[in-house]
């Protein structure tokens, strides 16, 4: 009994080490801590215990720590472990920062840090400082005082502001702006002609703007890649412009001719009118002329001489008529 007490007693300090053991190495990062001594970098374990608490990554702090250290920047460790809690990327801040060194750039870290939290590639900042960036703009279209359509692609050599990365405009201003001056550099030009003959104006106008005010950008030169010609815009709106007045003339005609057509249809609804009151008319002559009889007003002779004057009046139309109808042409 005395043997299986001191064997679970063992066995249960050995478990106990084990657990301990194991809680430690979990807690602290021993191989980080020991990198971090042969770096000459020094960092205590009960700060790499309190990373561990705080829920951030040692490795994402110790490592960045070790190359600024390297490089000789004066970086501290709450600085990156505050920017890791902002949500930074501490790893890029600290390589920016060691290839701002190397090229002479003044940048603290306090500003790196900023521009990583606006969302920009600070690394990449650093780098186009150094090494310009060229961006090339699609083809934009202006239209000179002649009318002719010019058609112009140009480079921007630009470098990064590091002072303007943050709050700064980005690219799509700079291409924006820069189409704009080329538009109106072409649309105050005489004649297409003289955009081609000097494609330079173009860059000298634009660059002269100071486009890259309120960017991320300096500009640095403007220059024209191709220069092509397009429609003759000035002939094709004077086309559409005619077609659009022969379709005006064309419907003003229409409208006078029905209007023409109704006058017509209106008038001969008038000569059938006073057609039909014409008839009317004479209905009421044979009543007149009886009631004329019973009165006495007209006697029996005076109606027979009214009657022979009809019969005398009809008799000379219908020889008139036969007449003219025998007519042949060579007595006209």
């Amino acid at each position: 009994m005395m043997i299986d007490a001191a064997f679970i007693t063992t066995t249960a300090i050995v478990v106990a080490a084990i657990i301990v053991l194991a809680i430690f190495f979990t807690l602290v990062p021993v191989t980080l801590w020991i990198s971090a001594l042969a770096a000459g970098v020094r960092v205590s374990i009960l700060t790499l215990i309190g990373m561990r608490l705080r829920r951030v990554i040692p490795n994402r702090i110790v490592i960045p720590l070790i190359k600024a250290h390297k490089a000789g920047l004066n970086v501290e460790i709450s600085q990156l472990e505050s920017h890791y809690l902002a949500g930074g990327n501490v790893d890029r801040v600290v390589n920016a920062l060691i290839a701002a060194h190397r090229a002479n750039i003044d940048l603290s870290f306090e500003r790196a840090a900023a521009i990583d939290l606006a969302g920009r590639d600070v690394l990449e900042a650093v780098q186009m400082s150094v090494n310009p960036k060229v961006i090339e703009t699609p083809f934009i279209a202006g239209v000179a005082v002649n009318g002719i359509e010019v058609k112009a692609k140009a480079r921007i050599t630009v470098r990064a502001n590091i002072d303007r990365l943050v709050g700064g405009a980005g690219e799509d201003t700079v291409i924006a702006r820069v189409g704009e001056g080329i538009i109106s550099t072409i649309g105050a030009s005489v004649s297409h002609a003289d955009v081609l003959e000097y494609p330079d104006r173009i860059s000298q106008t634009v660059l002269s703007k100071g486009l890259d005010s309120g960017t991320a950008f300096e500009i640095l030169s403007i220059d024209i890649a191709d220069v092509d010609v397009g429609e003759n815009i000035g002939a094709n709106l004077q086309t559409e412009q005619a077609e659009a007045d022969k379709n005006i003339a064309q419907a003003k005609a229409e409208e006078r001719r029905a209007m023409a057509v109704a006058n017509e249809q209106e008038m001969k609804a008038r000569v059938e009118e006073m057609r039909a009151k014409v008839v009317e008319a004479e209905a009421e002559v044979p009543m007149a002329m009886a009631d004329a009889l019973r009165s006495g007003n007209i006697g029996i002779m005076d109606y027979v001489n009214y009657r022979n004057v009809q019969a005398d009046t009809g008799m000379r139309e219908s020889i008139s008529k036969y007449s003219q109808g025998d007519q042949s042409p060579d007595q006209e």
